[in-house]
C-alpha cells in the first residue's frame, strides 16, 4: 500500500459515462435506420424519449442522462475548454 494520495475527477467519470451511453444510443438509432444525430438532439431539445428507440434499451439509457450536464459538456467539449 502507498501513501501517495490518488485523486480522481467525478467530472471524467461522468463524461465517459455519457459518451458511453451516448454511443450505445447513436449505435441502437443507426441499427434501426434513423438518423441518429437528429434524433438525439430532437431529444436533447425536447425531453420528448419517443425520438429514441426502444431498440437494445436506448431510450432507458438515454434518460441516464442529465440533460444540462450534458449540454454543458458538449459546449465546454466544442469550445476545448
Amino acid at each position: 500500500m502507498t501513501d501517495k494520495t490518488i485523486q480522481f475527477s467525478i467530472k471524467e467519470d461522468s463524461d465517459a459515462e455519457m459518451k458511453q451511453i451516448l454511443n450505445e444510443v447513436y449505435t441502437a438509432l443507426q441499427e434501426k435506420g434513423y438518423n441518429p444525430i437528429s434524433q438525439i438532439v430532437g431529444y436533447i431539445l425536447s425531453e420528448d424519449p419517443t425520438y429514441i428507440t426502444t431498440h437494445n434499451n436506448a431510450r432507458s439509457l438515454i434518460r441516464k442522462i442529465d440533460r444540462d450536464e450534458l449540454l454543458q459538456s458538449l459546449v465546454r467539449d466544442f469550445l476545448n475548454r
